[in-house]
């Protein structure tokens, strides 16, 4: 490892050495909030610090291993010191490996929930209805990770699917696996409603938001217009016969988030809030930070809704992501929530870029 990366680490090491001395004195004790500070800072630093701990006590038997091939003479010795730095030298590679993945910066949003919005593009009542197929993709992988799912809206098509819906994924992590989902999806497979067997091209949009709190971004209420309707369900039939739809602008941006799937007024004004505050933090990211605009912006492409992403050949059993260039001849998996190798491979590309990155910069 270069001189940076083992200067980053003592340090991290010294770190956590002081934090254990501090968790010690009664002073530290009597203080709950203090207590839970320090606990969490160790807990960031602790994965970092045993791999590093491991990386030195590696090294060691390899400077005794070298040791012993320059100063012994017995043959015996000399090939038990061999194999012993062999074996260690494949260690120490390894430990290496995993301690640049630890080092790597960490999106300080992966740890969140996330806000799913899903809308049906080009193609009509098939884009509709693919909506729905993701829909289910995404509710079905999030069942498999014991995730909570939460509708926030949705707009159904009548010929099934929907033309709009957002929703919440709650668990552990959720973030750092469903940020690259983000872009634009593309099907190709013969529609429902094509009569002549025709494959037809259709796509839908993904947009995959962390959950902000009201701490992280601050709205004021008077930059708020609250608007109540009826809710109402395909085709525009109303499913219940009060206002308690809600519909919550924002003025200074214009951003408008609404739910109708609550259980009253208070719930669906809860549900859009949350919407609302998911889509202005973006929104000042972009606006204050272009680095931060870039959130999504990173070895698997932009995000943006507009760039295309993914496309699943339905008459192939295909799927393919186009930002990592990977087929999987497997789509009816896929479509039932296994999207664990497309997710695996992102992640990995996105750390070797990142790797890349960080050695660029130190050159």
């Amino acid at each position: 490892m270069n001189k940076k990366t083992i200067e980053a680490l003592d340090v991290i090491l010294k770190r956590v050495e002081t934090i254990d001395l501090e968790l010690q004195k009664d002073d530290t004790l009597k203080d709950i909030k203090l207590m839970t500070v320090l606990n969490k800072e160790r807990a960031s630093l602790e994965e970092k610090a045993n791999k590093y701990i491991e990386y030195k006590k590696v090294e060691a038997d390899i400077n005794d291993a070298k040791e012993v091939l320059d100063k012994e003479k017995d043959p015996e010795l000399r090939d038990l010191a061999k194999m012993q730095l062999e074996e260690a030298n494949i260690q120490i590679e390894k430990i290496e490996q995993e301690l640049e993945l630890l080092l790597l910066p960490k999106d300080i949003n992966d740890d969140k929930n996330v806000i799913f919005e899903i809308r049906g593009a080009a193609g009509g009542d098939e884009a509709n209805i693919f909506a729905g197929d993701l829909f289910r993709m995404y509710s079905k992988f999030a069942e498999k990770n014991n995730w909570k799912i939460d509708v926030l809206d949705q707009n159904e098509s009548t010929a099934g699917g929907f033309s709009q819906i957002s929703f919440m994924v709650k668990g552990e992590n959720v973030y750092s696996k469903m940020k690259f989902e983000s872009g634009g999806h593309r099907v190709q497979r013969v529609p429902k409603t094509e009569s002549k067997g025709r494959i037809q091209t259709s796509t839908a949009t993904v947009a995959v938001l962390p959950e902000i709190s009201d701490v992280e971004v601050e709205i004021k209420a008077s930059d708020l217009r609250i608007d109540t309707y009826r809710s109402s369900g395909a085709g525009g039939q109303h499913v219940n016969t009060t206002d308690s739809a809600v519909r919550i602008t924002h003025i200074p941006t214009g951003i408008v988030a609404a739910s109708q799937d609550g259980r009253s007024q208070h719930d669906n004004k809860d549900k859009a809030m949350t919407m609302l505050r998911a889509r202005v933090y973006e929104a000042e990211l972009e606006k204050q930070n272009s680095e931060a605009a870039n959130m999504r912006k990173n070895a698997v492409g932009s995000g943006a809704r507009s760039e295309k992403i993914r496309t699943y050949n339905y008459a192939q059993n295909r799927v393919t992501d186009h930002r990592i260039n990977l087929s999987l001849n497997k789509l009816d998996q896929v479509m039932e929530g296994n999207i664990d190798e497309l997710i695996t491979e992102l992640i990995n590309n996105a750390q070797k870029e990142l790797i890349a990155q960080q050695i660029e910069q130190s050159s």
